[in-house]
């Protein structure tokens, strides 16, 4: 039987309302990877008509927001963080060429933060990856992309301040 959005909300909820802390997260890491493996989830939720980020669910008690975003074209982030949010990224189709990267400074009001890479993956269809608060990370997508994506709260209404990358002798 398809999972439906109803069902993938209700599961999400009960791990993060039973579990609080990463275990919760991991089990709704793991969920994300099985919602993208339906196919008819995929299709009804990441479709053509999905603009780039779409909330698909936001949860009243706990917070969490659940995310599908569309890209047609090519596009690149710069090192980021989810400031005191978890994420979770899913890749619905597509490719993501995703970098982790050390922090080397934390950002001020007046001065970006520094990085330096560590390593780069590609992230496949079915693919999904837990970022802790702070842990730092940038997306590269070469072409078309469509992605399932978990936020511990809603980003839009959190303020986070650049990161710059770095050569480790620069910083």
């Amino acid at each position: 039987m398809p999972m439906t959005l109803d069902d993938f909300v209700a599961r999400a909820r009960a791990a993060l309302k039973s579990h609080p802390g990463l275990e919760g997260r991991i089990i709704v890491c793991d969920l994300v990877s099985e919602a993208l493996k339906d196919t008819a989830f995929v299709t009804a939720h990441i479709n053509d008509k999905t603009p780039e980020r779409q909330v698909l669910y936001e949860d009243p008690e706990l917070g969490f927001t659940v995310l599908a975003h569309v890209y047609h074209d090519a596009k690149t982030s710069a090192p980021h963080d989810h400031g005191p949010s978890w994420a979770i990224y899913g890749q619905a189709a597509g490719e993501t060429i995703m970098t982790d990267w050390e922090c080397l400074a934390r950002p001020t009001e007046s001065t970006p933060g520094k990085a330096k890479r560590i390593k780069d993956y590609a992230m496949k269809p079915g693919d999904a990856y837990l970022y802790e608060p702070g842990i730092l990370h940038s997306p590269r997508r070469d072409g078309p992309t469509r992605l399932l994506r978990i936020e511990g709260v809603n980003m839009e209404r959190v303020t986070r301040l650049p990161y710059q990358a770095v050569d480790a002798a620069a910083a």
